[in-house]
């Protein structure tokens, strides 16, 4: 499945009023302690409470502190998603897409998807990039894709930027432009994201929007690699081919000391 925003809860838990039950909620889902997570949600979220409502999504959709069941993570998603729930929203949006406790519904996923980017959420800015870029659940429309992809990758969302940059080489949605493709994979490369370290070692490898220089090509695809990425390994070799021993020594060098930026 993709990511249910797991992580995000604790964000979540900066906008949401002091209560001490759900301060002992949270806290015990800190440490790991499930069950009383659980047993500190289940009444405010059977009283409305949105946050705990998202909360007990999560639990049922992860397995912590009761047997997974995604059912029930969905019908805990909706009651937060209907109050406007951003994170909700979107693992809602999600499980739609995957058809996950939900029949498969794109028309579903997109709505969801939408009130979730439409609040500024990044990962549901690019899920409803992706769906406008496939054509499912509403009609295929590059531009539209570009637009959200847009919003959430000018948040540093590396995986935007990184369907930004492909859109860019592929021109869609926008007229071709290999640099700016280069620019918006470089963002997400330099945080790490193994994808855009391929792709723009494999422009720096064609000269296309950069100009031709096997060491980075070397370097990038090396990253990329050391991630396991499934073909850099082989391009890395390739290039490496056509490189003297002392650029192959400096592109390693480069790698060894690449630290993200974050």
């Amino acid at each position: 499945m993709k990511r249910l925003s797991v992580a995000l809860v604790l964000l979540a838990w900066f906008a949401t009023p002091a209560c001490a039950d759900l301060d002992e909620g949270m806290a015990a889902y800190g440490r790991g302690d499930y069950a009383t997570a659980l047993r500190e949600f289940s009444p405010l979220a059977e009283q409305g409470d949105s946050f705990s409502q998202f909360s007990l999504g999560m639990l049922y959709a992860e397995g912590q502190g009761v047997p997974q069941d995604y059912k029930e993570a969905a019908r805990w998603y909706r009651l937060a998603a209907e109050q406007g729930h951003d994170l909700a929203q979107y693992n809602l949006g999600t499980m739609y897409d995957e058809g996950t406790g939900v029949p498969q519904d794109y028309n579903e996923a997109a709505r969801w998807y939408r009130l979730a980017a439409e609040q500024g959420y990044d990962e549901a800015q690019v899920s409803l990039g992706f769906m406008y870029a496939k054509g499912q659940g509403i009609p295929q429309d590059y531009k539209e894709a570009m637009h959200w992809y847009r919003l959430a990758a000018e948040q540093g969302y590396d995986e935007a930027q990184v369907s930004l940059g492909f859109m860019y080489a592929k021109g869609q949605g926008v007229p071709q432009d290999y640099k700016e493709a280069a620019r918006w994979y470089r963002l997400a490369a330099e945080q790490g994201n193994a994808i855009a370290q391929f792709k723009l070692g494999h422009m720096y490898r064609t000269g296309r929007g950069v100009p031709q220089d096997y060491v980075q090509a070397h370097m990038w695809a090396n990253l990329a690699a050391a991630q396991n990425h499934k073909n850099a390994s082989v391009v890395r070799n390739l290039i490496a081919k056509k490189m003297s021993q002392s650029q192959i020594a400096e592109a390693q060098r480069l790698a060894r000391e690449w630290k993200p930026k974050k």
